[in-house]
């Protein structure tokens, strides 16, 4: 199990895990393993204005990616666009590749898991995902940075790197 249960003074908390590794924010701002799925909302390259939500199933590998707007990314083929490339590079970096080829059911060799390429182990087909549901848990996770300072963990918010992490 990756999150502990800690009773703190008579509350019941989930322990956050710590990143891999830091990461940078302005290209995938969200990442997280949930529902069955890699996924997360990728900036896009040529419009500052525009995000795409991408996703990869566990187990069938299963690819998506289309705008906020659920337009379909004109890039992804049988093979990942550069926004799931970029969703799952940054994932390794969140979660460490270990975690992420568990989570997607991919058997990565022990010798070569050490700066290896996730996607080489991977066979792709195209799928469909609810991208409105991705994105509307990214918009609702935005708001907690609105929130007042607190010393009590988020627990939501375990795929949002800590504070000093790599911008």
């Amino acid at each position: 199990m990756d999150n502990e249960v800690v009773d703190i003074g008579g509350r019941s908390v989930v322990g956050v895990l710590p990143p891999a590794r830091s990461r940078k924010l302005a290209k995938v701002p969200f990442v997280e393993l949930a529902d069955g799925r890699l996924q997360g909302v990728v900036s896009s390259g040529s419009d500052p204005a525009r995000v795409y939500v991408s996703t990869v199933a566990a187990k069938t590998h299963a690819l998506t990616c289309a705008t906020n707007n659920n337009r379909p990314c004109g890039g992804l083929g049988g093979y990942p666009c550069k926004h799931l490339q970029s969703l799952m590079d940054e994932a390794v970096l969140q979660y460490g590749i270990e975690r992420v080829a568990r989570y997607l059911r991919v058997t990565v060799p022990p010798e070569a898991a050490k700066g290896s390429d996730l996607r080489s182990y991977m066979e792709f087909t195209r799928g469909s995902a609810p991208t409105s549901v991705v994105f509307s848990r990214f918009l609702r996770y935005l708001a907690y940075l609105e929130l007042p300072a607190a010393a009590d963990p988020v627990p939501e918010m375990h795929w949002f790197p800590a504070t000093g992490a790599g911008r």
